[in-house]
Protein backbone atom coordinates (compact mmCIF):
# COMPACT_ATOMS: atom_id res chain seq x y z
CA UNK A 1 0.00 0.00 0.00
CA UNK A 2 1.00 3.26 -0.66
CA UNK A 3 -0.23 6.51 1.12
CA UNK A 4 -0.96 9.34 -1.70
CA UNK A 5 -0.67 12.65 -1.11
CA UNK A 6 -4.67 12.94 -0.99
CA UNK A 7 -4.72 10.49 2.00
CA UNK A 8 -2.01 12.27 3.77
CA UNK A 9 -3.37 15.77 3.43
CA UNK A 10 -6.65 14.51 4.38
CA UNK A 11 -5.53 13.28 7.74
CA UNK A 12 -3.18 16.50 7.99
CA UNK A 13 -6.92 18.98 7.10
CA UNK A 14 -8.65 16.89 9.47
CA UNK A 15 -5.89 16.90 12.25
CA UNK A 16 -5.56 20.63 11.81
CA UNK A 17 -9.37 20.90 12.32
CA UNK A 18 -9.26 18.55 15.31
CA UNK A 19 -6.59 20.71 16.74
CA UNK A 20 -8.55 23.78 16.33
CA UNK A 21 -11.80 22.38 17.57
CA UNK A 22 -12.65 25.89 20.40
CA UNK A 23 -11.69 28.27 17.58
CA UNK A 24 -14.77 27.83 15.96
CA UNK A 25 -14.61 27.22 11.81
CA UNK A 26 -11.45 27.44 10.16
CA UNK A 27 -11.07 28.57 6.20
CA UNK A 28 -9.57 26.30 3.85
CA UNK A 29 -6.93 28.99 3.20
CA UNK A 30 -5.85 29.01 6.20
CA UNK A 31 -4.95 25.46 6.56
CA UNK A 32 -3.50 25.93 3.38
CA UNK A 33 -1.02 28.53 4.69
CA UNK A 34 -0.44 26.90 8.34
CA UNK A 35 0.14 23.39 7.03
CA UNK A 36 2.06 24.47 3.97
CA UNK A 37 -0.37 22.80 1.73
CA UNK A 38 -1.81 23.82 -2.17
CA UNK A 39 -4.92 25.67 -1.36
CA UNK A 40 -6.55 24.08 -4.12
CA UNK A 41 -5.96 20.64 -2.70
CA UNK A 42 -7.16 21.65 0.61
CA UNK A 43 -10.06 22.75 -0.46
CA UNK A 44 -10.92 19.70 -2.74
CA UNK A 45 -9.73 17.84 0.03
CA UNK A 46 -12.71 19.73 2.74
CA UNK A 47 -15.43 19.17 -0.15
CA UNK A 48 -14.57 15.58 0.27
CA UNK A 49 -14.23 15.57 3.71
CA UNK A 50 -17.75 17.33 4.37
CA UNK A 51 -19.40 14.96 1.56
CA UNK A 52 -18.34 12.17 3.90
CA UNK A 53 -19.09 13.87 7.05
CA UNK A 54 -16.61 14.40 8.53
CA UNK A 55 -16.14 18.34 8.79
CA UNK A 56 -19.07 20.67 8.07
CA UNK A 57 -18.54 23.97 6.50
CA UNK A 58 -20.26 27.40 7.81
CA UNK A 59 -20.79 30.09 5.10
CA UNK A 60 -19.90 33.90 5.42
CA UNK A 61 -17.18 36.13 6.83
CA UNK A 62 -16.61 34.38 9.85
CA UNK A 63 -17.04 30.91 7.86
CA UNK A 64 -14.56 27.74 7.26
CA UNK A 65 -14.23 24.50 8.25
CA UNK A 66 -14.67 22.19 11.21
CA UNK A 67 -15.22 18.75 12.42
CA UNK A 68 -19.06 17.45 12.50
CA UNK A 69 -18.34 14.50 15.07
CA UNK A 70 -15.80 14.59 18.14
CA UNK A 71 -12.21 13.90 16.88
CA UNK A 72 -12.35 10.35 19.26
CA UNK A 73 -15.44 9.67 16.63
CA UNK A 74 -13.74 9.69 13.67
CA UNK A 75 -11.14 7.10 12.68
CA UNK A 76 -8.08 7.45 9.87
CA UNK A 77 -9.96 4.86 7.92
CA UNK A 78 -12.89 7.60 7.11
CA UNK A 79 -10.72 10.13 6.48
CA UNK A 80 -8.56 8.20 4.05
CA UNK A 81 -11.44 6.64 2.34
CA UNK A 82 -12.88 10.01 2.05
CA UNK A 83 -9.96 11.89 1.01
CA UNK A 84 -8.65 9.10 -1.37
CA UNK A 85 -12.23 7.48 -2.02
CA UNK A 86 -10.62 4.19 -1.39
CA UNK A 87 -7.86 2.75 1.80
CA UNK A 88 -6.57 -0.11 -0.74
CA UNK A 89 -6.37 -0.11 -4.54
CA UNK A 90 -7.18 -4.04 -5.26
CA UNK A 91 -5.73 -3.21 -8.68
CA UNK A 92 -6.54 -6.60 -10.16
CA UNK A 93 -10.42 -4.92 -9.80
CA UNK A 94 -9.71 -1.54 -10.92
CA UNK A 95 -7.25 -1.70 -13.50
CA UNK A 96 -7.83 -4.77 -14.40
CA UNK A 97 -4.42 -5.67 -17.45
CA UNK A 98 -6.30 -8.61 -18.77
CA UNK A 99 -9.95 -9.34 -19.05
CA UNK A 100 -9.33 -13.37 -18.94
CA UNK A 101 -6.90 -13.05 -16.46
CA UNK A 102 -7.93 -10.56 -13.99
CA UNK A 103 -11.62 -10.41 -14.06
CA UNK A 104 -13.65 -11.08 -10.94
CA UNK A 105 -15.16 -14.57 -12.48
CA UNK A 106 -11.46 -15.94 -13.20
CA UNK A 107 -9.84 -17.96 -10.58
CA UNK A 108 -6.93 -16.27 -9.17
CA UNK A 109 -5.01 -17.33 -6.15
CA UNK A 110 -3.09 -13.90 -5.95
CA UNK A 111 -6.00 -11.82 -5.00
CA UNK A 112 -7.40 -13.51 -1.54
CA UNK A 113 -3.66 -12.07 -0.42
CA UNK A 114 -4.95 -8.56 -1.86
CA UNK A 115 -8.09 -8.99 -0.17
CA UNK A 116 -6.98 -10.08 3.37
CA UNK A 117 -3.99 -7.23 3.04
CA UNK A 118 -7.03 -4.71 2.01
CA UNK A 119 -9.22 -6.34 5.16
CA UNK A 120 -5.82 -6.23 7.39
CA UNK A 121 -5.24 -2.42 6.39
CA UNK A 122 -8.82 -1.23 7.24
CA UNK A 123 -8.73 -2.97 10.92
CA UNK A 124 -5.85 -1.19 11.56
CA UNK A 125 -6.92 2.73 10.05
CA UNK A 126 -10.26 1.87 11.90
CA UNK A 127 -8.45 1.46 15.24
CA UNK A 128 -6.62 4.61 15.08
CA UNK A 129 -9.13 7.84 15.97
CA UNK A 130 -8.30 11.15 14.63
CA UNK A 131 -8.29 12.05 18.46
CA UNK A 132 -5.69 9.28 18.93
CA UNK A 133 -3.08 11.48 16.96
CA UNK A 134 -3.47 14.72 19.38
CA UNK A 135 -1.31 13.13 21.49
CA UNK A 136 2.96 13.14 20.84
CA UNK A 137 4.61 10.85 18.66
CA UNK A 138 5.55 8.59 21.34
CA UNK A 139 2.60 8.39 23.08
CA UNK A 140 0.79 7.36 19.39
CA UNK A 141 3.52 4.84 18.52
CA UNK A 142 2.40 2.98 22.32
CA UNK A 143 -1.28 3.16 21.23
CA UNK A 144 -0.68 1.96 17.99
CA UNK A 145 1.62 -1.02 19.48
CA UNK A 146 4.91 0.37 17.96
CA UNK A 147 7.93 0.69 20.00
CA UNK A 148 8.62 4.21 21.87
CA UNK A 149 11.84 5.64 20.08
CA UNK A 150 14.23 6.60 22.73
CA UNK A 151 16.07 10.16 22.08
Amino acid sequence: MRITTWAEYGVICALHLARRTDEGPVTGRDIAARERLPGDYVEQILLRLRRAGIVQSTRGAKGGYALARAADAITVREIIAAAELVTFDLHCDTHPLDAERCSQSCDCSIRPVWMMLQKRIDEVLDGVRLGDLLEAEPQVRERVGLPVLQG
